[in-house]
């Protein structure tokens, strides 16, 4: 019962995390999960297990707020399930012990990216046309395989590159990349299903990850009020670097003076990340007290049906004109 417990934080803090970056639930949980000494393939086939239902809730509801682009929706999820499925039965058939190392250094590397990410603002500038299909496959199938092998990235690899476009409002981003996630998630356990059987997913791990994020949803919106994203970004991206590192320092059996130093390095980077996002962010406000000074163009007043809460996901990341189009992902 104590260990159920601590899972359902587990999802509780994950689903925190994710509703106020609109990423890294995946991430947040299997890292967790492999700290607790999960196997990784387990890991990963529970989170997607949970994920099928948190999923489902984010896509209806910012389907009811407007917040999904369906021709994005439809030309990202189907390559993103064809990679989720692949990756779970690649991460299906590899050992425990070869996949350890494999599942760290993909979660480490999205973790640095977390801190880049967020240790610099958004792109802001908007750009004419649609996303081309001949980009959105690609990027699906990229997302979608290294979401199953890594327990999480479908977030943090696909919102980022459709925001950096500059072709979509920051809601419609997000809203698209979690509905196209529910089929992603359900292709994942499929591949999982047949790679591990049954007995492959830890249904009382799932059912603890899925109470704890279904109650951390609603939370979520009041949290992005208090945590500003910029600096919630950097710090859960640093948490993920540290964490993950410990895996491949003893992979590499690194030992002697070597070990600290590595830690002492990374360190030093999530500080750097830290001190970088906190400007970031000073900077975002001032622009925006300057620009509260002026009055909008017609063609950038916030549409009338986005909520003060949905538009908080992004306030501290984009400026006030492109900050009212943002909605906190659900999940």
């Amino acid at each position: 019962m104590r260990k159920l417990l601590i899972l359902a934080l587990v999802g509780l803090a994950a689903q925190l995390i994710d509703g106020s970056l609109g990423m890294a639930y995946g991430l947040t949980s299997s890292t967790l999960l492999l700290v607790a000494g999960v196997a990784p393939a387990a890991a990963s086939a529970s989170v997607h297990l949970a994920e099928i239902g948190t999923t489902l809730a984010a896509g209806v509801a910012h389907w009811r707020f407007g917040n999904v682009d369906w021709r994005v929706v439809t030309r990202i999820a189907l390559p993103g399930a064809i990679g989720a499925f692949a990756g779970a039965t690649l991460l299906s058939s590899i050992s425990t012990e070869s996949a350890a190392p494999w599942m760290a250094g993909i979660l480490f590397t999205l973790g640095a990216y977390l801190l880049v990410r967020f240790a610099r603002p958004l792109r802001t500038d908007r750009v004419g046309g649609r996303l081309r299909g001949r980009f959105l496959g690609p990027l699906g199938l990229v997302a979608g395989f290294v979401d199953a092998t890594g327990g999480g990235g479908w977030g943090p690899v696909a919102t980022p590159a459709l925001l950096v476009s500059g072709r979509m409002e920051p809601r419609k981003v997000i809203g698209s990349v979690d509905t196209a996630e529910f089929v992603v998630a359900g292709a994942a356990s499929v591949g999982f299903l047949i790679g591990l059987g049954t007995e492959g997913f830890l249904l009382p791990t799932v059912a603890a990850l899925l109470v704890g994020g279904l109650i951390a949803a609603p939370l979520a919106a009041w949290l992005v009020r208090i945590v500003p994203a910029q600096l919630l970004g950097a710090a859960v991206g640093g948490v993920i670097v540290l964490t993950n590192a410990r895996t491949l320092i003893r992979s590499a059996e690194l030992g002697g003076p070597a070990r600290p130093a590595v830690y002492a390095l990374l360190a030093a980077g999530w500080l750097a990340a830290l001190v970088l996002a906190v400007r970031a962010l000073r900077r975002t406000r001032r622009a925006r007290a300057g620009a509260g000074n002026t009055s909008a163009p017609a063609s950038l007043a916030v549409p009338a049906d986005v909520t003060v809460a949905s538009a908080s996901a992004f306030d501290d990341a984009v400026p006030a004109e492109l900050a009212g189009t943002g909605t906190p992902n659900p999940r």
